[in-house]
């Protein structure tokens, strides 16, 4: 039981980060003070001093633009402001006070009593403050300023909307925080993170853990078990802030689509023969690589049946309005028959990410790159840092079986893309992670990828399938952008198609999607069946990801409408999604 957990009128009252969780946290979701700052003057105001109180209220973690906020404020907010109240347990007068933002769009500073504790650039990574020294006993107040400019090609936005209006494939913008803060209780020594690799083929995991504070004379302990039954234990003597150890396991189960066999891990730091902290984590065993044109896990080829998920709410925006809606989402996925998404244009939160792990749903990390100007290097300096905070944060779920860092990096007012920004952002996640695959920008313009993915929404199943059918017989392969990239044998992915204009119940004067269309509900079953059929049978092909899983805003290509409503019988598009492809084994 955690201290947030028996307070259920607390908004999204769940641990926010459950593959690295201890005991002692206080969940500051709920009622906030909150004030927009137009002009960016609050702090010459002095808005961040302790005593002064802020005029509106709002519900964090859900930003001011939505309904759940409580403030539905839709036009563009150069900063806003946020104050509350908080206490901490008298328990908590030993060790370090953490606070953390699970994330806050873009450029933060948070005070502490009146104290400035640091300050974060970049609207989807986690990020926390050290602020024992800033806390007293008593109530303390907790200020946090947020700046956010989607429309200075300074910071990534991903589908927020540059317009006052949501329009063609942009959609309402989000403000300031947005996913869970909370407060935690750590030893002066203690674990401060964990990276993971699981080597099934060696019945065995592997660790690298780094600590803070004094390890002098202390060990950290390692215990895997699965089904409630220990099946691994190690232990290590610290010698500095950073230790490897590996595990051997007696049982080796699988992590595969549709089956999350995962095991628990528990983590012990002691420091004379007592335990001084204490995490609860967890893993899968799996391997992935490519071979050839397949994509192998676990030394099988796996053909990804992928849908565009894009992670937006009608009540919440970017914010699940509760954690059952983030696993009904991938409920509804895989009853539709796909095995995993592309999560697109956005770093979804790690509660997603551990129902994908827990289902056994195959996943690809994306980055919000859509309103980033990469023409010149001033954009890597944008991108890299929270690329990187983004990998750390998620390298652990064994959903994650791919990294692509751009989406479709269009020129910028005319001016082409800086290869090097794309080349380097390659070359470092490559360098942080090695084991899975890596895409540079899905759909344009390829610079150095494992992968040659494209973006293809011919409404026509007849002309669709003729661009691919030369490459069945060594003959030319399908580029969409030949000026501008070349394949060079990789593996070959459709990563967007579809895409199906479909809304016999809105209004056609704001519906937006891809290409004529069609009549009826068989004309639309029979043009889906038709481009799907053309990937799944195609001997080259290794994946495909449909676009796109429900309805957003005007955008009505969705296999769901926005309130996650069927617009088809399910099971219809199960039995064409479901159909065996001819790369598999």
């Amino acid at each position: 039981m955690t201290m947030a957990s028996s307070n259920t009128k607390i908004p999204r009252p769940e641990y926010p980060r459950p593959n690295w969780e201890r005991p002692h946290w206080i969940n500051l979701n709920g009622q906030w003070q909150f004030d927009i700052d137009h002009g960016k003057s609050g702090k010459e105001r002095g808005y961040h001093h302790a005593e002064h109180e802020l005029s509106r209220t709002i519900t964090v973690p859900f930003c001011p633009e939505s309904k759940l906020s409580g403030v539905e404020y839709t036009d563009f907010m150069a900063a806003v402001w946020y104050r509350r109240e908080f206490s901490v347990p008298e328990t908590w007068s030993s060790g370090r006070i953490l606070i953390h933002f699970g994330a806050v769009d873009y450029n933060t500073e948070v005070w502490i009593n009146g104290v400035s504790v640091g300050t974060h650039r970049g609207g989807y990574s986690p990020f926390s403050f050290d602020i024992t020294a800033e806390v007293s006993s008593g109530v303390n107040i907790i200020t946090v300023y947020a700046e956010d400019d989607v429309r200075s090609g300074l910071q990534p936005r991903g589908k927020q909307s540059g317009r006052f209006y949501s329009s063609g494939c942009d959609y309402t913008r989000t403000t300031g925080i947005w996913q869970t803060v909370w407060l935690e209780q750590v030893p002066e020594t203690y674990l401060s993170n964990m990276k993971l690799v699981s080597d099934p083929d060696n019945a065995c995991v592997h660790l690298d853990l780094k600590i803070e504070g004094n390890t002098a004379g202390g060990s950290v302990s390692a215990a895997a078990f699965y089904d409630g039954k220990q099946v691994g234990h190690a232990s290590v003597l610290m010698s500095g802030p950073s230790l490897k150890m590996s595990i051997p396991l007696s049982q080796v189960h699988l992590w595969e689509v549709g089956k999350g066999r995962l095991y628990d891990l528990k983590l012990s730091l002691y420091q004379q023969g007592q335990v001084d902290d204490s995490v609860s984590s967890y893993f899968g065993l799996r391997t992935v690589r490519l071979d050839g044109m397949a994509f192998r896990m676990n030394e099988r080829s796996v053909f990804q049946r992928l849908v565009l998920d894009q992670g937006f709410y009608p009540d919440g925006i970017y914010t699940a309005p509760s954690d059952e809606d983030l696993r009904k989402d991938i409920e509804i996925s895989m009853g539709l028959g796909f095995n995993g998404a592309r999560l697109h244009e956005k770093m979804f939160e790690p509660r997603f990410l551990y129902w994908a792990d827990q289902l056994g749903y195959l996943v690809w990390g994306e980055h919000a790159n859509w309103g980033l100007d990469i023409t010149t290097t001033t954009g890597l300096s944008q991108f890299l840092p929270e690329w990187l905070e983004g990998v750390e944060r998620d390298f652990n779920h064994p959903a994650i079986i791919g990294w692509c860092p751009f989406n479709e990096t269009w020129d910028h007012n005319g001016t082409r893309q800086n290869n090097d920004v794309l080349r380097i952002v390659y070359e470092v996640t490559k360098q942080i992670d090695p084991t899975r695959p890596v895409i540079d920008t899905s759909g344009n313009y390829h610079v150095v990828t494992d992968i040659f993915d494209i973006h293809d929404y011919d409404q026509n199943p007849e002309s669709f399938r003729a661009k691919y059918e030369p490459m069945k017989t060594g003959g030319e392969v399908f580029n969409t952008f030949p000026d501008r990239q070349k394949y060079e044998g990789q593996p070959y992915f459709i990563s967007e198609y579809g895409g199906i204009w479909w809304n016999p119940n809105q209004n056609d004067e704001k519906s937006w999607g891809y290409g004529d269309r069609p009549t009826s509900e068989e004309a639309f079953l029979e043009r889906y069946e038709g481009l799907t059929s053309t990937l799944l049978d195609h001997p080259m092909m290794f994946g495909f990801c449909y676009t796109q899983l429900y309805d957003i805003e005007q955008e009505v290509n969705g296999l769901y409408t926005y309130d996650r409503q069927p617009k088809f019988d399910p099971e219809m598009i199960r039995r064409i999604n479901s159909r065996k492809a001819a790369i598999e084994d």
